[in-house]
């Protein structure tokens, strides 16, 4: 599998300084026998803002003028933190597959792609303008020289005759890599912070379509599909709509939730008033876990990405935090709110 083999803090600056050791990808994906490795990431970018404004999306705090004061400054440093992650994420390259939730635009994807990091990685985008009133979307970058997208949609649930979907579309992609075929599902599902009850039900009926959508592509391709579902579920493994997605059942056997394991160290993707909760999360099919051909997953290979660079001392509770680029209205210069998440798939 791909390592990172060394990163510290510059502790006389803001940035992480990043050592990479680069070596020739066949030289990385020789593993044993005749196995590859394809590395996918998640990652909650923490209201990744342009700095122009959006007139049909709530994008107001976001602006030179606004509550947050963010400007092109603030902007570039944002970017060049994105691309550090995905660059110290990959190891020895970056990751094959970078989803992400919280990007306002198509726009912000294009500077991240071309950025002076990840230039001539040859990564291509994958977007759509969601409906949620703040303009945050869920979408990915993959490298095309690596990856290739069968297809792609945006899935959103059913709702009243009256009713409008005001939240975060679920997005679906068909991936062909290692010559076998990955169905890759990326959510970002409302959050139940705050008692809002409509959003728990929003909540309920997108964990519905999403397995509806499962047991549909699982059908098709009778009981054999490689399904990985990921992202930010707003809530932890043992919550009962992520145990209904677990717990549902393909091919005889259930879907297995990879971070149940990323307790085990006492941290998880997300600190809430001093508590770590693993709210990111790595979800595959039985056909996914430990395949004998083709695409696999095996048991381990899915971990959160917590370097010391994307942590700070808690300022408010003993312990570590994720190093965000705001607490609270206050601007800190970091990272993310969130910690990444990553899988290491095998081709076999």
């Amino acid at each position: 599998m791909k390592q990172r083999l060394f990163s510290y803090i510059d502790t006389a600056g803001f940035f992480p300084v990043i050592i990479l050791f680069l070596v020739p990808f066949n030289a990385l994906i020789a593993q044993a026998g005749d196995e590859s490795s394809l590395r996918i990431m998640f990652y909650n970018a923490e209201n990744f803002f342009d700095v122009s404004d959006d007139t049909v999306k709530d994008d107001d705090e976001f602006l030179p003028q606004g509550v947050m004061r963010w400007n092109n400054t603030r902007f570039s440093r944002k970017l060049s933190s994105v691309s550090k992650t995905i660059i110290a994420a990959g190891g020895w390259e970056p990751p094959e597959i970078v989803s992400f939730c919280e990007i306002e635009n198509r726009f912000v994807l294009e500077r991240l792609i071309y950025s002076a990091s990840l230039a001539k990685y040859n990564y291509r985008i994958i977007h759509e303008d969601s409906p949620d009133p703040r303009g945050i979307d869920v979408c990915l970058i993959y490298r095309a020289d690596k990856i290739k997208i069968l297809d792609y949609n945006y899935w959103i649930p059913e709702v009243g005759n009256n009713e409008i979907f005001r939240s975060r579309t679920v997005l679906f992609a068909k991936v062909l890599a290692g010559g076998d075929t990955l169905h890759l599902i990326i959510n970002h599902w409302p959050s139940r912070r705050g008692g809002v009850l409509s959003a728990e039900d929003l909540r309920r009926r997108i964990s519905q379509m999403v397995s509806m959508k499962i047991d549909s592509i699982n059908s098709a391709l009778k009981g054999k599909a490689k399904i990985l579902l990921m992202g930010d579920f707003n809530c932890t493994p043992d919550d009962r709509l992520i145990k209904e997605l677990t717990d549902l059942t393909l091919s005889g056997q259930s879907c297995v939730n990879l971070s149940d394991s990323f307790t085990s160290g006492g941290y998880g993707t997300y600190r809430y008033q001093g508590r770590w909760e693993v709210i990111d999360q790595i979800i595959v099919s039985p056909s996914l876990l430990n395949a004998e051909r083709g695409l696999t997953s095996l048991q381990g290979s899915a971990k959160i990405f917590m370097e010391d660079f994307l942590l700070m001392p808690d300022p408010a509770f003993p312990g570590l935090t994720p190093f965000a680029t705001y607490r609270g209205f206050r601007y800190q210069g970091g990272f993310s709110d969130h910690l990444p998440v990553v899988i290491d798939l095998v081709v076999r």
